[in-house]
Protein backbone atom coordinates (compact mmCIF):
# COMPACT_ATOMS: atom_id res chain seq x y z
CA UNK A 1 0.00 0.00 0.00
CA UNK A 2 2.92 2.35 0.50
CA UNK A 3 5.31 1.32 -2.23
CA UNK A 4 8.57 -0.56 -1.79
CA UNK A 5 9.10 0.14 1.89
CA UNK A 6 9.03 -2.33 4.70
CA UNK A 7 9.01 -1.18 8.31
CA UNK A 8 9.57 -3.48 11.27
CA UNK A 9 8.85 -1.99 14.69
CA UNK A 10 11.59 -1.92 17.35
CA UNK A 11 11.72 -0.46 20.84
CA UNK A 12 12.60 3.08 19.77
CA UNK A 13 11.96 3.29 16.07
CA UNK A 14 11.29 1.28 12.94
CA UNK A 15 13.86 -0.64 10.91
CA UNK A 16 14.00 -0.11 7.17
CA UNK A 17 14.58 -2.91 4.71
CA UNK A 18 13.60 -3.50 1.11
CA UNK A 19 10.32 -5.29 0.58
CA UNK A 20 6.66 -4.60 1.29
CA UNK A 21 4.85 -2.78 4.04
CA UNK A 22 4.59 -4.83 7.22
CA UNK A 23 5.15 -2.42 10.06
CA UNK A 24 4.91 1.33 10.37
CA UNK A 25 4.51 3.59 7.35
CA UNK A 26 4.51 7.27 8.31
CA UNK A 27 2.17 9.80 6.79
CA UNK A 28 1.02 13.24 7.87
CA UNK A 29 0.02 16.52 6.25
CA UNK A 30 1.45 20.02 6.61
CA UNK A 31 0.22 22.87 4.44
CA UNK A 32 0.65 26.10 6.40
CA UNK A 33 3.04 28.67 4.98
CA UNK A 34 6.24 29.86 6.63
CA UNK A 35 4.57 33.25 7.11
CA UNK A 36 1.62 31.72 8.96
CA UNK A 37 3.74 29.41 11.11
CA UNK A 38 6.30 32.03 12.09
CA UNK A 39 3.45 34.32 13.17
CA UNK A 40 1.61 31.58 15.07
CA UNK A 41 4.68 30.51 17.04
CA UNK A 42 6.24 34.00 17.28
CA UNK A 43 9.35 32.58 15.64
CA UNK A 44 11.98 34.03 13.34
CA UNK A 45 11.64 32.46 9.92
CA UNK A 46 14.89 30.89 8.73
CA UNK A 47 13.31 28.78 5.99
CA UNK A 48 13.42 29.57 2.28
CA UNK A 49 9.66 29.14 2.15
CA UNK A 50 7.49 26.06 2.68
CA UNK A 51 5.46 24.13 0.13
CA UNK A 52 2.23 22.33 1.13
CA UNK A 53 2.70 18.58 1.53
CA UNK A 54 -0.42 16.51 2.11
CA UNK A 55 1.44 13.19 2.20
CA UNK A 56 4.62 13.71 4.21
CA UNK A 57 6.83 10.62 4.33
CA UNK A 58 10.10 9.74 6.12
CA UNK A 59 13.16 11.80 5.02
CA UNK A 60 10.95 14.60 3.63
CA UNK A 61 11.70 18.18 4.68
CA UNK A 62 9.24 19.39 7.33
CA UNK A 63 8.75 22.58 9.36
CA UNK A 64 9.85 22.60 13.00
CA UNK A 65 9.93 25.28 15.68
CA UNK A 66 12.93 25.27 18.01
CA UNK A 67 14.91 27.59 20.27
CA UNK A 68 18.09 29.04 18.79
CA UNK A 69 20.76 30.59 20.99
CA UNK A 70 22.16 32.59 18.08
CA UNK A 71 18.72 34.02 17.31
CA UNK A 72 17.99 34.45 21.03
CA UNK A 73 14.56 32.90 20.72
CA UNK A 74 12.29 30.70 18.65
CA UNK A 75 13.06 29.99 15.01
CA UNK A 76 11.07 28.27 12.30
CA UNK A 77 13.33 25.81 10.48
CA UNK A 78 13.08 23.15 7.81
CA UNK A 79 14.31 19.75 9.00
CA UNK A 80 14.77 16.34 7.42
CA UNK A 81 12.24 13.96 9.03
CA UNK A 82 14.17 11.10 10.61
CA UNK A 83 16.74 12.04 13.24
CA UNK A 84 20.35 11.28 12.32
CA UNK A 85 22.61 11.22 15.41
CA UNK A 86 25.90 13.12 15.01
CA UNK A 87 27.83 9.86 15.33
CA UNK A 88 25.98 8.14 12.46
CA UNK A 89 28.07 7.25 9.41
CA UNK A 90 25.58 8.73 6.93
CA UNK A 91 22.06 10.10 6.54
CA UNK A 92 20.53 6.75 5.64
CA UNK A 93 19.93 5.87 9.28
CA UNK A 94 17.35 8.67 9.46
CA UNK A 95 14.78 6.55 7.61
CA UNK A 96 14.70 4.33 10.72
CA UNK A 97 14.48 7.21 13.20
CA UNK A 98 11.21 8.99 12.44
CA UNK A 99 9.76 8.16 15.87
CA UNK A 100 11.06 8.31 19.43
CA UNK A 101 8.92 6.50 21.99
CA UNK A 102 8.02 8.50 25.09
CA UNK A 103 8.72 5.43 27.23
CA UNK A 104 12.39 5.23 26.21
CA UNK A 105 13.42 8.57 24.67
CA UNK A 106 15.21 9.75 27.81
CA UNK A 107 17.51 6.69 27.84
CA UNK A 108 17.90 5.90 24.15
CA UNK A 109 21.44 6.26 22.79
CA UNK A 110 20.08 7.82 19.62
CA UNK A 111 17.61 10.22 21.21
CA UNK A 112 18.56 11.03 24.82
CA UNK A 113 20.85 13.99 24.11
CA UNK A 114 18.32 15.60 21.82
CA UNK A 115 15.53 15.06 24.34
CA UNK A 116 17.65 16.71 27.03
CA UNK A 117 18.86 19.69 24.99
CA UNK A 118 17.20 19.97 21.58
CA UNK A 119 13.42 19.71 21.68
CA UNK A 120 11.15 21.16 19.00
CA UNK A 121 7.53 21.54 17.96
CA UNK A 122 6.36 19.85 14.75
CA UNK A 123 3.23 21.54 13.34
CA UNK A 124 0.88 19.51 11.15
CA UNK A 125 -2.60 19.74 9.67
CA UNK A 126 -3.12 16.22 11.04
CA UNK A 127 -1.86 12.67 10.70
CA UNK A 128 -2.94 9.41 9.11
CA UNK A 129 -3.57 6.01 10.63
CA UNK A 130 -4.78 2.76 9.07
CA UNK A 131 -7.27 0.35 10.63
CA UNK A 132 -8.00 -3.13 9.35
CA UNK A 133 -11.67 -3.91 8.87
CA UNK A 134 -13.32 -7.17 7.91
CA UNK A 135 -11.06 -9.41 5.87
CA UNK A 136 -8.06 -7.71 4.27
CA UNK A 137 -9.62 -4.27 3.85
CA UNK A 138 -7.78 -1.35 5.45
CA UNK A 139 -9.38 2.02 6.14
CA UNK A 140 -7.25 5.17 6.36
CA UNK A 141 -8.18 7.88 8.86
CA UNK A 142 -7.02 11.48 9.09
CA UNK A 143 -6.82 12.88 12.62
CA UNK A 144 -7.18 16.67 12.60
CA UNK A 145 -8.25 19.67 14.66
CA UNK A 146 -9.63 21.27 11.49
CA UNK A 147 -8.45 24.02 9.19
CA UNK A 148 -8.17 26.72 11.85
CA UNK A 149 -5.78 25.03 14.29
CA UNK A 150 -2.70 22.87 13.73
CA UNK A 151 -1.88 19.66 15.51
CA UNK A 152 1.45 20.31 17.23
CA UNK A 153 3.62 17.27 17.90
CA UNK A 154 6.42 17.04 20.44
CA UNK A 155 9.68 16.58 18.57
CA UNK A 156 13.44 16.45 18.99
CA UNK A 157 16.17 17.63 16.63
CA UNK A 158 19.89 17.51 16.02
CA UNK A 159 22.45 18.46 13.38
CA UNK A 160 24.39 15.87 11.39
CA UNK A 161 27.53 16.61 9.39
CA UNK A 162 30.00 19.49 9.28
CA UNK A 163 30.41 22.71 7.37
CA UNK A 164 28.37 22.94 4.20
CA UNK A 165 27.22 19.33 4.71
CA UNK A 166 25.35 20.12 7.95
CA UNK A 167 21.78 18.80 7.93
CA UNK A 168 19.08 19.56 10.50
CA UNK A 169 17.07 16.41 11.28
CA UNK A 170 14.16 15.62 13.59
CA UNK A 171 11.97 12.89 15.07
CA UNK A 172 8.44 12.91 16.48
CA UNK A 173 7.73 11.67 20.01
CA UNK A 174 5.08 8.95 20.17
CA UNK A 175 3.02 7.68 23.09
CA UNK A 176 0.28 5.15 23.85
CA UNK A 177 -3.00 6.22 22.24
CA UNK A 178 -5.58 7.72 24.55
CA UNK A 179 -9.37 7.88 24.46
CA UNK A 180 -11.03 7.41 21.05
CA UNK A 181 -7.70 7.31 19.21
CA UNK A 182 -7.19 3.82 20.63
CA UNK A 183 -10.10 2.66 18.45
CA UNK A 184 -7.84 3.12 15.43
CA UNK A 185 -4.31 2.41 16.64
CA UNK A 186 -2.51 1.75 19.90
CA UNK A 187 -0.04 4.65 19.49
CA UNK A 188 -0.23 8.34 18.66
CA UNK A 189 2.07 11.34 18.33
CA UNK A 190 2.53 13.19 21.62
CA UNK A 191 0.32 16.16 20.74
CA UNK A 192 0.87 19.33 22.74
CA UNK A 193 -1.78 21.99 23.45
CA UNK A 194 -0.54 25.61 23.37
CA UNK A 195 -0.20 25.66 27.16
CA UNK A 196 2.64 23.13 26.88
CA UNK A 197 4.64 24.65 24.02
CA UNK A 198 6.95 26.82 26.12
CA UNK A 199 7.69 24.04 28.59
CA UNK A 200 8.49 21.55 25.85
CA UNK A 201 10.90 23.92 24.14
CA UNK A 202 12.80 25.24 27.13
CA UNK A 203 12.08 23.52 30.46
CA UNK A 204 14.66 21.27 32.16
CA UNK A 205 14.19 17.55 31.64
CA UNK A 206 11.34 16.25 33.76
CA UNK A 207 8.99 13.29 33.38
CA UNK A 208 6.10 15.74 33.23
CA UNK A 209 7.28 16.77 29.76
CA UNK A 210 6.11 13.37 28.53
CA UNK A 211 2.68 13.47 30.18
CA UNK A 212 -0.08 12.15 27.89
CA UNK A 213 -1.96 14.51 25.63
CA UNK A 214 -4.88 15.87 27.70
CA UNK A 215 -8.18 14.13 27.03
CA UNK A 216 -9.92 17.44 26.41
CA UNK A 217 -7.46 18.15 23.57
CA UNK A 218 -7.90 14.69 22.06
CA UNK A 219 -11.69 15.03 22.27
CA UNK A 220 -11.53 17.93 19.81
CA UNK A 221 -9.97 15.79 17.08
CA UNK A 222 -11.96 14.74 14.05
CA UNK A 223 -11.25 11.09 13.15
CA UNK A 224 -11.98 11.40 9.45
CA UNK A 225 -12.07 8.35 7.12
CA UNK A 226 -10.20 9.14 3.90
CA UNK A 227 -9.44 7.37 0.65
CA UNK A 228 -6.80 4.74 -0.02
CA UNK A 229 -4.72 7.00 -2.30
CA UNK A 230 -2.84 8.39 0.71
CA UNK A 231 -1.20 4.98 1.07
CA UNK A 232 0.98 5.73 -1.97
CA UNK A 233 3.62 8.37 -1.19
CA UNK A 234 3.64 9.42 -4.85
CA UNK A 235 0.17 10.89 -4.38
CA UNK A 236 -0.22 14.42 -3.03
CA UNK A 237 -2.89 17.12 -2.92
CA UNK A 238 -5.59 18.40 -0.61
CA UNK A 239 -8.07 15.85 -1.98
CA UNK A 240 -6.23 13.21 0.06
CA UNK A 241 -7.95 14.74 3.09
CA UNK A 242 -11.48 14.40 1.69
CA UNK A 243 -13.91 12.37 3.78
CA UNK A 244 -15.13 9.05 2.38
CA UNK A 245 -17.96 6.79 3.62
CA UNK A 246 -16.87 4.30 6.28
CA UNK A 247 -18.49 2.25 9.07
CA UNK A 248 -18.64 3.90 12.48
CA UNK A 249 -15.72 3.13 14.77
CA UNK A 250 -16.53 0.65 17.52
CA UNK A 251 -14.49 -0.61 20.44
CA UNK A 252 -15.25 -4.16 19.32
CA UNK A 253 -13.72 -3.61 15.87
CA UNK A 254 -10.83 -5.71 14.62
CA UNK A 255 -7.43 -4.62 15.92
CA UNK A 256 -5.68 -1.86 13.91
CA UNK A 257 -3.11 -2.78 11.29
CA UNK A 258 0.37 -1.40 11.92
CA UNK A 259 0.59 0.66 8.72
CA UNK A 260 1.39 3.83 10.53
CA UNK A 261 4.05 6.16 11.59
CA UNK A 262 3.18 6.13 15.25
Amino acid sequence: MCGPCRWVATADNASFVTGTVMGMCGRYATSRSNVDLSALFEATDETDGLEPDYNVAPTDQVPVVRVSQSADGRVLSSARWGLVPPWAADLKVGARMINARSETVAESKAFAQSFAKRRCLVPADGWFEWKRGDGKDKQAYFMTLGDDEPCVFAGIWTVWGKGDDRVLTCSIITAPAVDDLALIHDRMPLMLPPSRWDEWLAAPVDERLLAPTPSEHVARLELRPVGARVGDVRNDGRDLLDRVPAPALRSSDVEPIDLTLF
